[in-house]
């Protein structure tokens, strides 16, 4: 084999990157729709919050399994089938009629989009060496607020050409192509056949996260990962920010169309203002300058402890909005909190990876999303309640602000040293 080293690592990030996108295609198609769904079944924003949460109930749910299955089937199989499901999910939505059945694809949605993200982690874990992880996670976490840049006018555009099931339609195509596109070109490194000697080594070397399965059991080695105080600093800090990401991934395009009283198009436009900035910050900071500052000899635990909770308090600035009713002045407040939480998002998903024994990166990372998603729930359901009662959303990004210093709080008290648990207890077990 040539000593050049290969670079196959790279089109594996850009592969999953693109995955998270049309992933999240599929997740922001229904807020695009919001203005068109309440009008066509007459849904209070109580009901519309309700309805937009309906993809996290099941997406909670499988986290702890998914994260067993990935530990022991793999992220190659898993995922497979997840796409595969997810895109026929999309289509369902497209076709059936009622609001039980839109419900029940969603559900059916979250079920098959299980395993993106801790399959994305492990897969990362998996294929970059420790210097890398910063960049390599930016990149399909970055995906996720990318994913509302083009998608949101994308969809937006479809809604209103073909109505708000050609938003449905043109997604679920696009997460078809990627089934087969996954298909074809992802494998473990082990199993590469484009990958060459010098740049397994080369990752091998750099601290990559081993493949295989830890001893121990699924089981024993959940109830050990659960009482570890690390772990919950993780998942409590995780799950503050997701609170505040899945009201701007949710209610941000209904808020402008019902608060600020803009069309669907107009209001696409404001929205991916936020959602600009957050791809950006996600990279430069969360990727590029966390890498950057380890590879320079600084403490890794650290740059990434630090910069996680900068990250967060720039989030709190979700509160300025509560106390606006222009849109311009509002979207500047949740630009400013989004960046911030965008940072501290690929520094959350790269920790699993660096604390995780061996073989258990997917059941640290699915503990860390099962609650970060319980938010998921709660924060469509929450804020549509307290707009429809106050006629304003502006207590629910005060409540938004609330959650994100206790999950601040947990950061810096619980969260600990960025660094391995000890694995001598798992092997034990």
């Amino acid at each position: 084999m040539s000593s050049k080293r290969s670079n196959v690592r790279w089109g594996i990030a850009v592969l999953i990157g693109i995955g998270i996108v049309i992933n999240y295609f599929d997740r922001t198609n229904i807020s695009v729709a919001t203005k068109p769904l309440m009008s066509s079944y007459h849904l209070t924003k109580g009901e519309m919050g309700i309805l937009l949460s309906s993809f996290a109930w099941s997406y909670a749910l499988v986290q702890i399994p998914v994260g067993a299955l990935l530990d022991q089937v793999g992220v190659k199989w898993l995922m497979r089938i997840g796409t595969l499901l997810w895109s026929l999910a999309t289509f369902l939505t497209a076709v059936v009629s009622g609001m039980g059945l839109i419900i029940f694809s969603r559900i059916l949605l979250g079920i098959a989009e299980g395993p993106a993200f801790p399959g994305a982690s492990k897969a990362t874990g998996y294929w970059f060496p420790i210097i890398e992880r910063g960049r390599a996670t930016s990149m399909f976490d970055a995906a996720a607020k990318l994913s509302n840049v083009i998608g949101v006018p994308i969809v937006a555009f479809a809604v209103t050409a073909w109505g708000w099931r050609g938003g449905f339609i043109l997604t679920g195509i696009l997460s078809l192509l990627y089934f087969l596109a996954y298909w074809i070109w992802y494998r473990d490194p082990e199993e590469s056949k484009s990958i060459n000697e010098a740049e397994l080594r080369y990752i091998r070397e750099g601290g990559a996260q081993e493949e295989g399965e830890a001893p121990g059991g699924s089981m024993r080695n959940l109830g050990y990962l659960l009482g570890r105080r690390k772990v919950w600093g993780l998942t409590i800090g995780f799950a503050a920010y997701g609170y505040a990401f899945y009201l701007f991934l949710t209610w941000l395009p209904g808020y402008l169309e019902t608060q600020m009283h803009m069309s669907v198009l107009k209001s696409s436009g404001f929205a991916i203002i936020p959602w600009v900035v957050a791809t950006l910050t996600d990279l430069w900071i969360g990727g590029w300058l966390v890498d950057k500052l380890v590879a320079s000899g600084r403490d890794g635990s650290r740059v990434r402890k630090t910069l996680l909770v900068i990250g967060m308090i720039f989030g709190l600035a979700v509160a300025g909005a509560a106390f606006t009713s222009h849109a311009s002045v509002a979207i500047v407040w949740i630009s400013i909190a989004l960046g911030g939480l965008a940072f501290s998002a690929p520094i959350g998903w790269s920790i699993p990876a660096l604390i995780a024994p061996k073989g258990t990166v997917g059941t640290v990372g699915s503990i860390m999303n099962f609650v970060n998603n319980i938010m998921g729930i709660l924060a469509p359901i929450i804020t549509g309640f307290i707009a429809g009662g106050t006629g304003s959303f502006a207590l629910g990004f005060l409540v938004a602000a609330v959650v994100l210093l206790i999950g601040i709080l947990s950061y810096v008290f619980l969260l600990g040293r960025i660094e391995p648990m000890e694995c001598s207890q798992i092997s034990r077990l």
